[in-house]
């Protein structure tokens, strides 16, 4: 066997427990036995490729994006989209309106799977999309844990005025993220475009793993039922919930 594969696997695998919770070098290197130059070394190694990221200069390290991703693979990206497909198809069928089904990569919103509507004036989205500028990201941002989202702010930033102009300082990031939690939906009103996008929340095992989401312009969601309109979105995501 491989020593310093055998080293680095044993890193990951316990900074995985409890991980939420950073550990420190010196902490990593006493409970696997490891010299710390050798462990701050094969760390130094472990973030670099993005597997680990550090948390401040002292507060220790966590997992990092492409740990995680090693399980959000192509088959399980797969199955997240046919318990999808059917709920999304009909729901557009009914209301005749684009449906959008995304997941988080980094600061990205990322589309895996869309339904387009038989309407003569379509809107369209970017299948990637800064997190903050869609209904679905700032969904998918707002259901994260206290730590999550201090890990994330603190990685990425806040939104830029550009993007998200109601919510450019902690203060009121914070506040409009506790609406979103609290009301379980976001809503994005693009002035620029004149797009209306609603999110709601898709769990697996009660953790939010994709948004659900519907767009289409604004003058169509101004003379639309409204309640209606997020009441079958809110049963639609229940649904894939459901079956996946």
């Amino acid at each position: 066997m491989i020593q310093v594969i055998n080293r680095a696997l044993d890193i990951l695998e316990y900074i995985a427990v409890d991980p939420e919770r950073p550990k420190t070098l010196s902490e990593i290197a006493d409970k696997l036995e490891l010299n710390h130059g050798t462990c701050a070394n094969i760390l130094k190694t472990l973030v670099g490729r993005q597997y680990v990221e550090q948390v401040g200069t002292k507060k220790g390290y966590l997992l990092s994006i492409k740990s995680y991703a090693l399980t959000e693979n192509e088959n399980y990206r797969k199955h997240l989209i046919d318990a999808s497909k059917p709920v999304m198809d009909d729901l557009t069928e009914r209301l005749n309106e684009n449906f959008l089904l995304a997941v988080i990569n980094g600061n990205l919103r990322v589309a895996i799977y869309r339904t387009f509507a038989d309407q003569d004036l379509q809107v369209r989205t970017a299948v990637e999309k800064n997190i903050y500028d869609s209904a679905s990201g700032r969904l998918i941002v707002a259901m994260f844990s206290e730590n999550e989202l201090e890990r994330y702010t603190e990685k990425y930033g806040l939104p830029s005025t550009d993007i998200w102009p109601e919510a450019d300082t902690h203060e009121k990031f914070r506040s409009l993220v506790e609406v979103i939690k609290k009301q379980g939906y976001a809503i994005q009103t693009s002035v620029r475009k004149q797009v209306v996008g609603i999110a709601v929340p898709v769990y697996k095992d009660a953790k939010v793993i994709a948004s659900l989401s519907i767009y289409m312009p604004e003058y169509r969601f101004m003379n639309a039922d409204k309640t209606d309109i997020i009441k079958q979105l809110v049963k639609g995501a229940s649904d894939i919930s459901k079956r996946i």
